[in-house]
């Protein structure tokens, strides 16, 4: 770093996105491998094929083993992290360089070169998976040089981890305990960092100006709420508002249910999982359920389709997790959302010019029918198995006919049919989209990208990504408002269903489940019991007089606390 921020209380505002106060010195991820320079050419060219091919594999089993151990969110993206390693693209590409001459070490850096720039051209979500294929080439550079993986090295003291950006392999493995909070100059609301630091439940604030100015061992305090950090803070007013933060989390954690307002309006809280390890894990939390099942994961990193048992066991398992409730537990499953930044290496999507927007979701079915007929034969046939009848909803819908189609195929195995709210086009067709489900869920991460046309990974558009953003919330409102006129759930499954104060005005709009990561349903229900349905719509109304994230926030608090 070549800055340093030497003013006391000096004060940097990045975007918020996890409530909670830290106070701690910094830490910086250690210095990624360096890039090799001029190398010599191998001797013998398939040789060094093979020790580059070798390299990726074992990189792909280390992220792969570490996927396993993980739930969640983390989960997911290790996998999918796992996948690049061994994409064929990327490996071909580098050992494409190989037999011009080039030695391992350098074909790695120059197929990621070739691959980053293709992926940020494309830009949506496909840009976001440059972050991930750096921290692959970093560490299949280490396995090429006998040296140890690289990563994150914690320190025995608690510390406030700051970083350009942080790949999924380096957030996966974090221990609340030690790292207090997440500070990135880089990402946005909705980024892994962030939506993995919902699941562990410490302060993160992303897009922050002037933070690489920030030395190593400065000692700040983050305001998760604020999107505040304060550089060289007085300790005893640090510490005081840390205690405060922490007793309102202990008053927090002591909720246990169920979701309702404080004057017996019932909200659900559910969970969002991705297999049956993470839906058992949930039941640890205040949940009735499971509001967003991703069925990807079992999907991804595959030669070939999961057989129809397999898939079966998997839902099965997912299901019945919840077999213990006092009450009939609430089951929600996703068919597979596969494409763009997600590809499925048995389905050749061929080239398109911009995946984000591209053969993703349902619209895989269109062309690979049997994918959607299989997945929802081992539903239906888990749902035999365990005596439940879940809710499934496809994701990526955008106009009537094909929630239509999609909801004969689930009816005719005698399950519940809905879709995802996540393309505007299917928020302002709220009204016939419903006519034909028997419910929605709104996937605001998706659903604010595209409303706002700006990448949720980029650091100069993270004001943009905010689900609180006017645009966004007006659609979430026109889909709760024909909910309630057709008289039919509701939900929201994005990363905006685990902001408290948020969840308050999705309530007041009418929006009958929330579903988050599970440590985060604690907040949301204690928030929800907290105020009643009418300062919930007051919040609702007032933010949507308003035309700036800010203001609405600013609303929403005026009006629950009048």
């Amino acid at each position: 770093m070549t800055a340093h921020i030497a003013t006391d209380q000096a004060v940097l505002v990045g975007t918020p996105v996890v409530a909670g106060v830290a106070h701690a010195p910094v830490m910086w991820p250690g210095a990624r491998p360096a890039l090799p320079g001029p190398g010599t050419p191998p001797a013998d060219v398939e040789a060094e094929c093979e020790r580059f091919s070798r390299a990726a594999t074992a990189v792909a089993d280390r992220l792969r083993s570490r996927a396993s151990a993980a739930t969640g969110v983390a989960s997911e993206v290790l996998s999918a992290t796992a996948a690049l390693a061994e994409d064929r693209g990327w490996v071909g590409a580098a050992q494409k360089e190989i037999r011009a001459g080039a030695p391992a070490p350098n074909a790695a850096v120059a197929a990621t070169e070739q691959f980053a720039a293709v992926f940020t051209k494309l830009g949506g979500l496909m840009a976001e998976r440059v972050t991930d294929l750096h921290d692959v080439r970093d560490r299949v550079l280490a396995e090429l040089a006998g040296e140890p993986e690289p990563g994150i090295s914690l320190p025995d003291h608690p510390v406030v981890l700051c970083a350009d950006d942080l790949a999924p392999a380096d957030t996966s493995g974090l221990d609340p305990a030690v790292v207090t909070a997440l500070v990135t100059r880089l990402g946005g609301p909705t980024s892994h960092t962030a939506i993995i630091a919902r699941q562990l439940g410490i302060p993160c604030i992303v897009a922050v100006h002037g933070l690489e100015a920030v030395a190593a061992g400065t000692p700040v305090m983050v305001d998760g709420a604020t999107g505040r950090i304060t550089i060289a803070p007085d300790p005893a007013v640090a510490d005081a508002e840390v205690q405060r933060s922490r007793h309102a989390a202990a008053e927090v954690a002591r909720w246990a249910g169920p979701g309702r307002t404080a004057d017996g309006k019932e909200v659900a809280i559910l969970a969002n999982v991705q297999d049956g390890a993470s839906a058992r894990s949930a039941t640890d939390h205040p949940v009735a359920g499971i509001g967003l099942f991703r069925t990807e994961l079992a999907f991804l990193d595959r030669a070939s389709e999961p057989s129809l048992d397999e898939q079966t066991t998997l839902y099965r398992e997912v299901i019945e997790a919840f077999s213990g409730s006092a009450e009939p537990a609430k089951i929600v499953i996703r068919t597979l959302d596969a494409g763009s930044d997600k590809p499925l290496a048995f389905v050749d999507a061929g080239a398109e010019a911009n995946p984000a927007l591209g053969v993703r979701g349902l619209r895989v079915a269109t062309a690979h029918p049997e994918l959607l007929e299989h997945q929802l034969d081992a539903i239906a046939a888990a749902a035999r198995q365990s005596g439940t009848t879940p809710w499934v909803m496809a994701p990526m819908v955008a106009t009537a006919a094909e929630a239509r189609g999609f909801a004969a195929a689930v009816r005719d195995r005698g399950l519940v049919a809905g879709v995802m709210i996540e393309v505007p086009s299917a928020a302002l067709l709220a009204p016939a989209i419903l006519a034909e489900v028997d419910f929605v869920s709104i996937g605001t991460n998706d659903l604010t990208q595209y409303t706002m046309a700006a990448d949720r990974m980029s650091a100069d558009l993270a004001t943009l990504t905010d689900p609180w953003q006017p645009a966004v919330l007006a659609l979430i409102n026109t889909v709760a408002s024909a909910g309630a006129v057709a008289g039919k759930p509701v939900g929201v499954c994005g990363e905006a269903a685990a902001d408290p104060l948020l969840a308050c005005v999705l309530v007041g709009m009418g929006v009958t489940s929330l579903s988050s990561a599970p440590a985060a349903a604690a907040a949301v229900g204690a928030a929800v019991g907290g105020v009643t349905l009418a300062a919930c719509r007051a919040a609702a109304d007032a933010v949507l007089a308003t035309a700036d994230p800010a203001d609405a926030r600013a609303a929403a608090t005026a009006a629950l606390h009048a």
